[in-house]
């Protein structure tokens, strides 16, 4: 649909694709396909490197490997993924000559054509997947052909150029893609959280805030901020937005007017109702999310808040929210063994998801440890120690973790485990269990990346979950 509309613009035209993977591999085929002349560059020049190549070569796109500095000559726009930081010598050369700079997103949004479906955006540090896929799950119970996009699951060019047709997006958005993405206008978007991370790509807070920030612009309907985290609700101010736009907050609170919140056990509406001085619309029970932990509850009333901005209707969003099966290595319940829960959140891999992990429980015997990409711990240690029933430390920068519990929480028993091969979360997994009583929940989340040691947080989550069934078997 949205390339017969524009094919026309890009017939001839010279486009350079900055990097391949997972976005820039079908960025430069969609481009090829409208009829542009693309050449891919690529810092790499390793196998798989090659193997890419030849197969775009074949299909008639250039690729120019182990040299993504130098802007091709000729290049009117350069579409770059979303790994490509700022700084690189390849966005300066193209400043200099005077050419845009899009992202994947950019490039999707500028694809679309005019009778396409409206995106409600979600991003923020920690919680987008799991929102993006709750938004999609209520939209789907009130019967509209929705997808949940972006970062996650179908590719936005495929969402955008495909023969299916939607009458709405559910769009995840990290802060590298909305970097690039300087005129994507929402239907409705909210960011979540912000905490620090990703600051290596960014250069400074100031700069992954104002990322993040960009989700707000243009927004048609509603901007949806977090109540408990005023900088989502100063970028909500800050954004330049349609006339009209409302604020809408979401709360773990009493919600006031314009915002979602929480009365006893129920997820409330004041915002998308007649009367919001005086009403509150019941949405679901908290018992509807699945799992019921703080920091999932805010996420079940962002979606929710997005939703109702679209005109989905209360029993919708609580259809919705109990449909919604959370992604594995979140938060989610291996067995219990001993009267003691094993609890996974690898997916957990810095401070802020591990604060919002660890205040699901009480008490706790916490594995954790990594790569810290920079982090500190105190924040997260003092708010936390409490809870701690004992901590099992394993990874490259476990020491850390090590020295902010000897400063805050100097009773709690520390184990650490000295080793990287494949048994150490098995052997983990048993110290917790020696440390643990019955009552207790034995928490896999990080505050950490997972390559020291495990290809990515899916295989830690998952070595984690093996060993607790072993722990299992063993004492059947």
């Amino acid at each position: 649909m949205g390339s017969r509309q524009v094919s026309t613009t890009w017939q001839g035209k010279n486009v350079t694709v900055a990097g391949m993977g997972v976005s820039g591999i079908p960025a430069a085929r969609v481009l090829h396909g409208l009829g542009a002349r693309v050449t891919v560059v690529n810092d790499g020049d390793d196998e798989r490197s090659r193997t890419q190549a030849a197969e775009l070569e074949a299909e008639g796109i250039t690729v120019r490997l182990g040299d993504g500095a130098t802007l091709p000559e000729g290049t009117e726009l350069v579409v770059t993924t979303p790994g490509w930081a700022p700084g690189k010598p390849l966005f300066a050369a193209a400043a200099e000559a005077g050419v845009p700079v899009w992202g994947d997103v950019e490039l999707a949004w500028r694809l679309r054509g005019p009778d396409a479906a409206p995106w409600l955006a979600v991003t923020g540090t920690n919680g987008k997947t799991t929102t993006v896929r709750m938004l999609a799950s209520i939209l789907e119970a009130a019967g509209l052909r929705t997808a949940a996009v972006g970062n996650i699951g179908v590719s936005l060019l495929d969402a955008v150029l495909g023969e299916e047709e939607y009458d709405v997006l559910a769009v995840e958005l990290s802060s590298y893609q909305l970097h690039w993405a300087p005129s994507v206008r929402a239907h409705s978007a909210v960011v979540l959280n912000l905490a620090p991370d990703h600051l290596d790509w960014h250069g400074s807070m100031e700069a992954y805030a104002a990322d993040k920030g960009r989700v707000y612009e243009g927004n048609q309907v509603a901007c949806v901020y977090n109540v408990q985290d005023p900088v989502t609700e100063h970028l909500v101010r800050e954004a330049d937005v349609e006339e009209g736009c409302r604020a809408i907050g979401f709360t773990l609170a009493t919600p006031g007017p314009s915002q979602l919140g929480v009365v006893d056990d129920l997820l409330v509406d004041r915002a998308f109702v007649e009367n919001r001085q005086k009403q509150a619309q019941e949405l679901a029970q908290i018992s509807d999310v699945n799992p019921p932990a703080p920091h999932n509850i805010a996420n079940a009333l962002a979606a929710a808040a997005l939703a109702r901005a679209f005109g989905v209707e209360p029993k919708a969003v609580r259809d919705g929210l109990r449909a919604f099966r959370p992604d594995p290595h979140r938060i989610e319940l291996v067995e219990e063994v001993g009267g003691v829960a094993y609890v996974d959140d690898s997916k957990a891999t810095n401070t802020h998801a591990a604060e919002a992990s660890l205040a699901a429980y009480d008490p706790i015997v916490w594995i954790a440890g990594g790569l810290a990409k920079g982090a500190t711990f105190d924040e997260l240690v003092e708010k936390s120690a409490k809870r701690l029933r004992g901590v099992v430390l394993i990874g490259a920068d476990r020491a850390l973790i090590r020295e902010a519990l000897a400063r805050h929480a100097p009773e709690v028993p520390v184990v650490e485990l000295d080793r990287t091969d494949t048994g150490a979360m098995s052997a983990a997994v048993e110290e917790a269990a020696r440390l643990a009583e019955p009552g207790d929940t034995v928490l896999l989340a990080p505050a950490c990346a997972s390559m020291d040691m495990f290809v990515n947080y899916n295989k830690r989550g998952e070595a984690f979950a093996d060993a607790v069934r072993a722990l299992a078997a063993g004492r059947a």
